[in-house]
């Protein structure tokens, strides 16, 4: 099992919404998003999930981790509710953990076979929209956990103020086709 946390986060303040929207518009960190989990299963909390047009994202299986076990799903087919975290300490498979914030922290607090083994950090370096209202969500706790559990193994990319590293925990065995298409992925920049 391979799980991949996959963010953008703000530079200095580490915040990566405000209130349920993303507070910068890039293209670019869109179109590598999709390209990084393309044709993979993601793990989104209930609002992130709420928060993709239409509940969906084409091309993509999702695990939607909520308390709420009769949650409505946009998609039976391809989607799919999980009500215990633990499920994914012994969950056979690829997973690109997909925000927000308080599941980004489950798991990269929630002990080693919890943590993420490769982490795509990117780091946004403009302004935040300031027409947007409400609570900004940061992820501090997990850039903390980063930073003093693992290195960075990619050179730093850097497309429209965006800078993009990928980072792998300390001493974890890292899948080596996971880690060649994410950085694939990160290189066909367009």
């Amino acid at each position: 099992m391979t799980k991949i946390a996959v963010w953008c986060r703000h530079q200095g303040d580490n915040i990566i919404g405000i209130g349920p929207n993303i507070p910068w518009r890039i293209s670019s960190d869109f179109r590598r998003f999709r390209r990084i989990t393309e044709e993979r299963t993601l793990i989104a909390g209930q609002t992130t999930y709420e928060s993709f047009p239409n509940r969906t994202l084409p091309n993509r299986k999702i695990m939607v981790l909520t308390f709420d076990a009769d949650y409505q799903l946009s998609d039976t087919t391809n989607h799919q509710v999980i009500t215990d975290i633990r499920y994914f300490k012994d969950a056979e498979g690829e997973f690109y953990i997909s925000g927000g914030a308080s599941i980004y922290k489950a798991f990269l607090t929630g002990g080693s076979k919890l943590q993420p083994e490769i982490i795509v950090d990117s780091m946004y370096r403009g302004a935040l929209n300031p027409d947007l209202k409400g609570q900004p969500v940061d992820i501090t706790p997990c850039i903390d956990v980063m930073n003093k559990d693992y290195r960075q193994i990619s050179k730093d990319y850097e497309l429209d103020d965006v800078l993009t590293t990928v980072r792998v925990r300390k001493g974890a065995f890292v899948d080596q086709a996971v880690l060649k298409h994410i950085i694939e992925s990160i290189e066909a920049e367009d």
